[in-house]
């Protein structure tokens, strides 16, 4: 008995130094880290645009505590601002900050993923991506291209443009040159205008020296950054083209895949904060900075005719059908984004849209 008691003393201190070496006598080993690179469509610190990826690099930091640091490069300081997708399917950056629909050529359909004209807005838009399907549809649609997608901000209702002459009727976008990219560069074209595609670091001069006779932007905060009312004597409203443009963080996948859960969860939820704060900072900024277009720089704020805003919903229809017509998932994305604007519009009509006609009475 006194050898069997002997052998479980000796037993149970070993049991106890052995938990002792577990719980803060021994420093646990460093967790690993990792260095990403950020590449954007926008101007370096750019108002809104150029700093919604400044400030998710900077929650990614700081809620990873330093394991996850990611260093932002503004258009062409590290790849043109058109090769962001390119450059983060290839591995060249781990994340890209930008708008879908500049990826036309290579992606089709990548294009409902910023905006459809008379589409949904920005309200809209992301309840349809986080709870309508629209993620899911644009998750399959980035695959083959080794990217997965997040909602990276949104603007709201942005405006009509900045124009060099009046638009009185359709007959007058007849052989005008603007930049506006997407399906509203769709719908322009074939309402009689050019529609040109160029990244906002060219705009200002492009205006300048006639290469484009009208632009479309965002909207106040950012145009007035811009300087665009130098160069355009006309700012148009409503935003037809872009009623809920929404911006993408894109990923590359074998880097997000690399990221152990813990920091996969957290730029997931960066991700999120930046797409919200972003249209919260322009509900904030947006008509402080319409009021110093008008009144100290003169600028004439004017409302596309009705019949031209007729035309252009029309023309809208077509292209978008048109689009969806062309492979299955095109379909299926544009389906999935009209069921789900059918069923928003129904309720906001009794609504938003209701309680903003109250309120203006």
């Amino acid at each position: 008995m006194r050898v069997v008691s002997f052998a479980f003393l000796c037993v149970l201190l070993v049991s106890c130094a052995d938990r002792s070496t577990t719980t803060g006598d021994v420093e646990p080993t460093a967790q690993q880290s990792f260095q990403w690179k950020l590449v954007t469509t926008w101007p370096k610190n750019f108002p809104g645009l150029g700093t919604a990826p400044e400030n998710f690099a900077k929650n990614v930091e700081r809620m990873s505590n330093g394991r996850l640091k990611i260093k932002v490069f503004g258009a062409g300081q590290l790849v043109p601002a058109f090769e962001v997708f390119d450059a983060v399917s290839q591995g060249t950056a781990q994340i890209g900050h930008g708008a879908s629909y500049y990826w036309k050529g290579k992606v089709p359909a990548s294009v409902f993923y910023t905006a459809v004209p008379f589409g949904l807005n920005a309200q809209e838009m992301n309840a349809w991506l986080q709870y309508g399907g629209g993620l899911e549809l644009w998750r399959e649609l980035y695959a083959p291209f080794n990217l997965i997608p997040f909602a990276g901000g949104n603007t709201g209702v942005q405006m009509a443009g900045w124009f060099n002459r009046e638009i009185n009727s359709i007959a007058d976008l007849k052989g005008l040159k603007m930049r506006i990219p997407g399906l509203g560069g769709e719908v322009f074209t074939r309402a009689g205008g050019t529609s040109i595609n160029l990244p906002g670091g060219e705009l200002y001069t492009s205006m300048q020296t006639g290469v484009i006779d009208a632009t479309e932007w965002v909207g106040p905060y950012n145009d007035l950054a811009f300087g665009f009312h130098q160069v355009a004597k006309y700012y148009y409203y409503p935003g037809w083209q872009e009623p809920g443009p929404t911006l993408e963080l894109i990923i590359n996948k074998a880097a997000y895949e690399s990221l152990p859960a813990d920091l996969q969860a957290i730029v997931e939820v960066a991700a999120a904060a930046a797409n919200q704060d972003m249209l919260n900072e322009y509900t904030a900024r947006n008509n402080a900075a319409l009021i110093e277009l008008v009144e100290k720089h003169g600028v004439q704020v004017k409302k596309l005719p009705d019949d031209v805003l007729a035309e252009f919903k029309r023309l809208s229809a077509e292209v978008v059908e048109e689009l969806a017509s062309e492979d299955p998932l095109s379909r299926r994305i544009a389906e999935s984004m009209k069921a789900f604007a059918i069923q928003a519009k129904a309720y906001h009509g009794i609504s938003e849209e209701a309680y903003y006609n109250a309120r203006r009475q």
